[in-house]
């Protein structure tokens, strides 16, 4: 390989649909480091749309799915160019674009499993002029495993062995682990609701896209009965690998309990916050193999109330944010799927068996190729 350091784009927006997360990623000697980061607002009618048909809320019709399939793949591409604007680079310099797309459906079990991330590449590749990589997951579900999370490979390269046992906590919209083990290796799955459930009740209670430092939550009170029943869900219970989003958590599932009738919102929001500290810390105490920290990621670590209830009962770990090894947190996943286009260009595999349950290392994506001057 050359000495000369690479450059590459990660995009991605994640189950919350909270913006399009752009990181601009430099390589030199296998290490990567963050050159410049945005986030670009997703239209609110767009957004909309694309909240309504990932809570399985609606069906697309043909015509429905390609239109919102380009429309994203548009965003996705205006999400690119901002982000290379702001660090004054040109797209002659970077090398591939990484786009995890959006994603509105994933249904890794059963007979025909399946994960669908859209947003056009090849309207991104078009408009950026740079050669773009997509779908990253299907290959893995194709080899028999979840297709996520994808992060913990990241995860480990980043984060390295030396440093210690630890769990890396990414608080999206579902809250992914990854467990690295001072071996070198990784374990990693969905626990269940981060910020999505807790966004998704903000936006209809308050008409805010989110809690902002979990105020609204801190206003109220858990109740004991409504959490009880939202933990019985199956999927907390089953073993890794395991994976999920938006379209098992969401409003719709929390509206068939009918624990919910006569609660105050403000005590619907906590008890949705501790539902997420809860089924978190678990897991980590379940599956953390001896961790001495936890290291926490995304956009959760702005919720204030949320960090203070996972800390709390994390017992003797200590929680920390991705900040203090210098990897901004809100950009972690961004850079993972720059990572991940430049698994792809070096012929390299992105996912881990061990995370997803695939049978074998597989190389992820599809190549978008820039078009011909």
């Amino acid at each position: 390989m050359s000495d000369v350091p690479e450059l590459y784009l990660g995009l991605i927006s994640g189950t919350s649909a909270d913006g399009i997360d752009a990181a601009l990623v430099r390589f030199e000697d296998e290490q990567p480091s963050l050159v410049s980061a945005l986030t670009y607002p997703w239209p609110a009618e767009l957004r909309e749309r694309i909240l309504v048909v990932a809570q399985d809320e609606a069906r697309l019709d043909l015509d429905g799915y390609g239109r919102l399939d380009v429309a994203i793949g548009r965003t996705f591409a205006k999400a690119a160019q901002a982000a290379l604007t702001k660090a004054g680079v040109k797209p002659g310099a970077v090398r591939a674009i990484g786009s995890h797309g959006q994603t509105i459906r994933h249904r890794p079990a059963g007979e025909h499993p399946f994960t669908l991330q859209i947003g056009d590449a090849s309207v991104i590749a078009e408009a950026t002029r740079i050669e773009t990589i997509a779908d990253f997951r299907r290959a893995d579900v194709a080899a028999g495993g979840q297709g996520a999370p994808l992060v913990p490979a990241f995860h480990a390269h980043i984060l390295t062995p030396g440093l210690g046992p630890r769990v890396v906590l990414n608080l999206g919209g579902i809250a992914n682990v990854s467990v690295l083990g001072t071996d070198g290796s990784v374990t990693g799955f969905d626990t269940g609701p981060a910020n999505g459930l807790m966004d998704a009740w903000c936006q209809r209670q308050l008409a805010q896209p989110y809690d902002e430092g979990g105020a609204f939550a801190a206003s109220g009170k858990v109740d004991e009965r409504l959490l009880a029943a939202l933990l019985a869900d199956p999927y907390f219970a089953l073993p890794p690998p395991k994976s999920t989003g938006r379209e098992h958590f969401h409003l719709a599932w929390l509206d068939t309990h009918r624990e919910l009738g006569g609660l105050h919102p403000a005590d619907v929001q906590a008890t949705l916050l501790a539902l997420s500290a809860i089924t978190i810390t678990h897991d980590i105490s379940r599956y953390g193999r001896g961790a001495r920290e936890v290291v926490a990621c995304g956009g959760g670590v702005h919720n204030a109330s949320l960090m203070d209830a996972i800390e709390s009962r994390l017992g003797g770990l200590q929680l920390r944010q991705s900040s203090d090894y210098g990897i901004d947190p809100d950009f972690m996943e961004a850079m993972a799927f720059a990572w991940l286009a430049r698994q792809r260009v070096l012929g390299r595999p992105g996912n881990l068996p061990a995370v997803t349950g695939a049978s074998g290392p597989r190389v992820l994506g599809a190549v978008y190729p820039a078009p011909l001057l």
